[in-house]
């Protein structure tokens, strides 16, 4: 026992060859030969032990049987194992050994392969004190596709004399190659602690991690980088939508402006309109003395109700002109907008005048007169503009703050 730990130290001490693989071999016919059909048969059998439920790969379909079969290989392995240890193991998949490296292709992972013979001394302690550790578990069910047989029959038998391994038990870290072939990374024989094997795989997938993962690296390089570039497509279409956004938003409150602008000439001149209809041509007095001694009882009492009607319209404009306050409003980029307020309105709605034309860059703000200055803010707000002195005419200027 002594002489196969120091080789087995002798095994984990020796060099890498800067992360090259340690030697390839060629796998025999029959294994690469085709798929096996048990996993179809193992249906009915996944929870023995019941350990192998819990630690199921959610991508570890079972698929049903095609064509019948004669011996479930895949399972003499877990059923003589689980008979002497119990359940608590690594999950072996069960599966022909071209699956396994399938899997862990699709998993990006690497293979660790057990070998098992029942009748070596070796094996007993091994398997109860490394095997069954919580932390080689833990580690190879996190780290690596585990796949087990036994030493002596069929495809175990094949891949000990493919290994030809000079003490048991036997372990080795694999790794799919082309042509038929399989890099062995790591081959581990004889009794092992928990600590070192956990230490020699970690070392392993560190070191030749980096030989076998630069093309699948390229490959996740290239999806990266075509995500990437959708990213950038997306984040350009988003700006062009947001920047036509604003451009649109911008259009509709300049045509909103000048349909205001339009309204208040039109209502202006409307108003000349009338203030010119009201004003009525003088009569000559011989005339209009003749006229009112011609018909006095008739154009009289009209003539007085024609005038004292004019008067109060004339009233009530003046009146309506003399409550109006125009405010001017300055924006930080140069920008004027000018809006007739009632004398009676309060500070507050000349804010919401502002907040209405949805301006961008404008956040907190607050409203400042020039000369003299002063600040209409939230203690202002509930002020009427002629309170506040801005009636009937005042400029603001809007101050970001």
């Amino acid at each position: 026992m002594s002489s196969t730990m120091r080789e087995n130290g002798r095994a984990m001490r020796e060099p890498y060859s800067n992360g090259i693989v340690r030697r390839m071999v060629s796998l025999p016919r029959s294994i690469v030969g085709g798929f096996s059909r048990a996993m179809g048969h193992g249906l009915g059998r996944v929870g023995i032990g019941g350990r192998r439920d819990q630690n199921m790969p959610s991508n570890f379909l079972l698929q049903a049987p095609q064509e019948p079969f004669i011996t479930p290989e895949e399972w003499t392995f877990l059923d003589t194992y689980e008979q002497q240890y119990g359940s608590m193991h690594p999950f072996f998949y069960a599966c022909r050994f071209m699956e396994a490296l399938k899997i862990a292709e699709d998993e990006h992972k690497f293979v660790f392969m057990y070998l098992h013979s029942p009748q070596h001394p070796f094996t007993p302690s091994f398997c109860r004190e490394t095997l069954c550790s919580e932390l080689v578990v833990q580690y190879l069910d996190a780290n690596f596709v585990s796949w087990g047989a036994l030493a002596d029959r069929g495809e175990g038998l094949q891949m000990t004399a493919t290994l030809q391994p000079t003490s048991f038990p036997c372990c080795a870290v694999v790794a799919p190659s082309p042509d038929n072939s399989i890099a062995v990374l790591q081959q581990m024989e004889g009794p092992i602690s928990p600590a070192e094997l956990v230490e020699l795989l970690q070392r392993t997938v560190e070191e030749q991690g980096l030989a076998f993962g630069n093309a699948r690296a390229k490959e996740e390089e290239k999806i990266r980088a075509r995500a990437k570039e959708e990213d950038k497509k997306i984040a350009r279409a988003k700006e062009e939508e947001k920047v036509r956004a604003d451009r649109k938003l911008r259009e509709e409150q300049d045509a909103a402006y000048l349909a205001a602008l339009k309204l208040d000439k039109e209502k202006e001149k409307l108003k000349s309109i009338r203030q010119q209809q009201n004003v009525q041509k003088p009569i000559d007095s011989p005339n209009k003395a003749n006229y009112e001694k011609q018909r006095p009882n008739v154009t009289q009492k009209p003539y007085g109700k024609a005038k004292e009607a004019s008067r109060n319209r004339e009233n009530a404009s003046q009146s309506r002109d003399a409550q109006m306050t125009q405010i001017l409003i300055r924006f930080p980029n140069g920008e004027r907008r000018e809006k007739s307020f009632s004398s009676s309105d309060k500070v507050q709605s000349i804010y919401r005048y502002i907040d209405s034309l949805g301006l961008t860059g404008i956040g907190n703000y607050r409203l400042v007169s020039s000369f003299p200055r002063r600040v209409y803010s939230v203690d202002q707000m509930g002020m009427t503009l002629k309170e506040a002195g801005l009636h009937p005419k005042s400029t603001l200027f809007l101050e970001i703050i």
